[in-house]
This record gives structure tokens, sequence and C-alpha cells, in this order.
């Protein structure tokens, strides 16, 4: 951190999908209030735009689960061995639903059990499903939700509209088979190889989501999968001429370290669908769109590969094993860009 930099009001904004982005977030947090970002004195001149193309219903109820996550990583109480759902955590609704099983009609979707909800989490979805029918907008129920959480990062969903991730699995599985994206990360426990990814349906950046990304100082990629959690916010009209537009503020965490993804299909997918699993791969698909791109120590020796494709590299320990980690890194990466 220079020292004789002006001290600015900072606005933040972060592109984000699920774990990843909430262990930065909630890195970039801890930074802030460490006094180890300049400028930027609270939390709520942070804004995560979160991923929805994962969101779906089930049982009737509207659930999101990169947005959830996001929330219950900020407020202390995500399961920090899942990276998923509620801390201490009770099942007894789904075990429950196990009753129903045999006497369900051949063909029927009533009572799935391969998606778990907690009997806490429950109640978010329950909130959520009820606010949207009364015609409350997607942002304005992910706003309630963390304020009752008592989160102070700003959480706006991508679109208000419905996009849907739809992954396409390779011939052996069938000619065409297209599932969504959580029957394949959840009940595929995606081991399966996939053959392409589509976004289905007519979204638009939601109004709160465009201006965050308009009016910060600066933009962090959050280090989360590029094409099924960047993917969707990158596919909404506008999103990558906006992004650059204002490519020299806006700075990337690669989610690949060593050739590997930290946790999820990144790596595979990456290859599965013709790019690298590098970071070399990662700068190819972000240079358009960001001029930094933060790779670990153990990538340092790819920084002339990744600098030959227009971004600047910056080496930095990556994975966020700590709180301490993660702050460091939020630091450092915001600091690339100011």
């Amino acid at each position: 951190m220079n020292a004789d930099r002006p001290i600015a009001p900072t606005r933040i904004a972060v592109v984000s999908g699920g774990v990843g982005a909430a262990r930065f977030l909630a890195g970039l947090t801890d930074a802030i209030e460490h006094g180890l970002v300049d400028g930027c004195r609270e939390a709520d001149e942070v804004t995560a735009v979160v991923n929805t193309g994962d969101d779906c219903t089930l049982h009737g109820l509207s659930i999101s689960p990169d947005l959830d996550t996001v929330t219950y990583t900020l407020a202390g109480a995500i399961d920090p061995d899942r990276g998923w759902g509620l801390v201490d955590e009770s099942w007894r609704a789904m075990e429950s639903l196990g009753r129903y099983e045999s006497v369900r009609p051949e063909g029927s979707l009533a009572a799935p059990r391969w998606f778990n909800l907690g009997d806490r989490d429950l109640a978010t979805h329950f909130f959520r499903t009820a606010r949207l029918a009364e015609g409350a907008s997607l942002t304005e129920v992910a706003d309630e939700i963390r304020r009752a959480w008592e989160v102070p990062v700003r959480i706006v969903p991508m679109s208000n509209d419905r996009l849907s991730t739809i992954v396409r699995l390779t011939d052996e599985h069938g000619p065409g088979v297209e599932v969504s994206f959580q029957d394949y990360f959840v009940r595929l426990r995606h081991s399966v190889p996939v053959e392409s990814v589509r976004f289905d349906g007519a979204a638009e950046l939601a109004p709160a989501a465009r201006q965050a990304l308009e009016t910060a100082d600066a933009v962090v990629i959050a280090p989360s999968n590029p094409i099924v959690s960047i993917g969707p916010i990158r596919t909404l009209a506008g999103v990558d001429e906006l992004l650059g537009s204002r490519r020299d503020s806006v700075v990337a965490v690669s989610p690949i370290v060593g050739g590997a993804a930290l946790k999820g299909p990144a790596d595979r997918m990456l290859i599965e669908l013709g790019h690298e699993a590098s970071v070399v791969g990662v700068a190819r698909l972000y240079a358009p769109i960001a001029s930094v791109l933060v790779v670990d120590t153990v990538d340092a020796h790819l920084v002339d590969a990744v600098e030959s494709l227009g971004m600047r590299c910056v080496v930095a320990p990556s994975v966020m094993s700590t709180p301490e980690r993660a702050r460091l890194l939020a630091a450092r990466t915001i600091d690339s860009v100011r």
C-alpha cells in the first residue's frame, strides 16, 4: 500500500459467484475493518453483484444459492465445512420427506431429496418466496434478507429476471441431454463431462447492479467459476461493454491455482469446453474486461504469459485458508487498481 496516496471515498463492486466470492468478500470486509483499504472506511461501501443463474424452484420455493451463500458467509453463519448452508443445521424436514417416496407416482417431481434444504435455511426460502409472490423484486428481497442477517455489505442480484444456467452433457448420457445447473452440480455431483453451457431466459442487468458497476471506484471479479458463476453475469446485455469501458479499474482474481480449482468443477469444465485450466486460460477469458489478474505464488512462473495477453499480473498468496490470508488477498487485490 502506498502511504502517500490521497485518501478518497472508495466504492467497490465485486462480481460474485458463491463460495469463493463469499470468502473473498469476508476478507474484504475484514481488510476494511483493519484499515487496509485506502479510502474505504465502511463495509457498506462494498456491493456484491451476485450470480443468479443457479437459482431454482424446489418444493414451490424460490431458492437463490449464491445470494444465500454470500449472505450467510458475511453474517458469520455459514457452515465452515460445507461452505454452504447454515452452521449447526438440522435436516428433519428433508428426512421426513422420505415417508412419501413410496407413494410418489412415477414421473412425479414432488418432494425431491437430492437437493438438501436445512430446517433453518428453509425460513429464508419461505420469506423469499412469499415476498416475490407479493410483487417484490429479487433486489428488494435480497436487501431485506441481508439486513435481517445484519450484513453491512450491499448484496444485489445480477438481475430481477429469470436467467437459468443450462448444462449440456456429453453424448455418453444420450444425444442432446440438457440439465439445469443444480441437476449437474448437486444431483450429478458435477462428476459428468460437459459438452456446452448456455443461459436460458430474457434477463436484464438489475438497475442496482448496473449502478454498482458504473459508479464503483474499483471492480473486482471474484475467484469464482468463470463459466457458470461469472458467465451468467457477463451474458447480460451491456455488462462486458460496461466493464470493458472501465477496464483499467477492473481486477480479476484467478479461481485456478496451480492448474486446479480449489473447490468445484471449474478446472474440468474449462478443459471440457475447450479452454486451458491455468491462470493463462483465465487471463484469456478476462483480458477484454479486466486490466489486472491476481494469481497465486505457485503460478508466478506464468506472469509473462499472462502479461503477453495485455493484462498486468499480480502475484500474491490467494488460497484463503485463514481469515488473515483472505484479508491480505483482498487488500492486495484492491490496491492493484488504485
